[in-house]
């Protein structure tokens, strides 16, 4: 999921009324007319909301391309998924890594603001996962397709910018990332799933599977069990909200449409 400030179904964090500028963490959104402008308006707020959710997307797009030409081409980790060799994978999984850890701050450190337990799960679950592809060099593949998902994570943030512009919900390009968020976050986190444990149960038992010691073992199925429970709970979340954002737009629809059969 910039997991922590793009959370499926939430709202943007509430505005309160002006404090001292020393104190203010909130995000402060100003209306314009160009994305830069929405987008710089924030530089006078310590805790800069838009930043972080621009962060948010530059990293999903870097790891989940990256993460593509993995899936596709890396020769050496597409024929032993478990043991293959995973330099250029680390250097992925390092970079999402960083990210988890700065997001992990941020979360903390304006809790009153964006803390969500949910996410401090998520980010705790990946990064203890990721810690074995780093340091012990195995399951590369699998780390990997994991990053994946993170190819959702640019939709759910163009929600946010849509809210903080004002953009009515029944609006063409408010419905259609919301229609584009729903399919991808099925495809890359929910429809992964079915394939993943498939591959799982394929391989208990096998030689290269009990070199991998039980805590690795243990660890890699408990922790792809966290993130995918999470992953359901909210496609389901974002399922309700899509289809209530369609319905909208379609009452919108045959309410204008009405109002200009009257006018002829």
């Amino acid at each position: 999921p910039r997991a922590a400030l793009s959370r499926p179904g939430a709202q943007p964090p509430a505005r309160e009324s002006p404090r001292d500028p020393a104190q203010q963490v909130e995000e402060i959104w100003i209306p314009a007319p160009h994305w830069s402008s929405a987008l710089l308006s924030s530089a006078f707020s310590p805790f800069s909301f838009s930043s972080t959710l621009v962060v948010s997307t530059c990293h999903s797009l870097v790891v989940g391309v990256v993460g593509l030409y993995i899936f596709w081409f890396d020769e050496a980790t597409i024929a032993d998924p478990l043991w293959g060799d995973p330099s250029f994978v680390k250097v992925n999984i390092a970079v999402s890594s960083s990210y988890l850890i700065s997001d992990l701050f941020i979360l903390i450190l304006y809790w009153k603001v964006i803390g969500d337990k949910y996410y401090i799960i998520h980010h705790c679950t990946a990064l203890y996962a990721y810690y074995f592809i780093l340091s012990e060099g195995v399951l590369a593949y699998i780390g990997n397709f994991r990053l994946l998902a993170e190819l959702s994570t640019p939709f759910v943030n163009q929600r946010w910018f849509f809210e903080a512009l004002s953009y009515p919900r029944v609006s063409k390009a408010y419905v259609i990332n919301g229609v584009l968020m729903t399919a991808v976050f099925f495809v890359m986190r929910i429809a992964s799933i079915p394939p993943l444990y498939a591959y799982i149960y394929s391989v208990l038992g096998t030689e290269a599977y009990r070199r991998l010691g039980a805590l690795i073992q243990c660890s890699w199925i408990s922790s792809c069990v966290v993130l995918d429970v999470m992953n359901v709970m909210w496609m389901v979340k974002i399922s309700k909200g899509c289809i209530k954002v369609i319905s909208l737009f379609r009452q919108e629809k045959a309410r204008r449409s009405l109002q200009n059969g009257k006018l002829d």
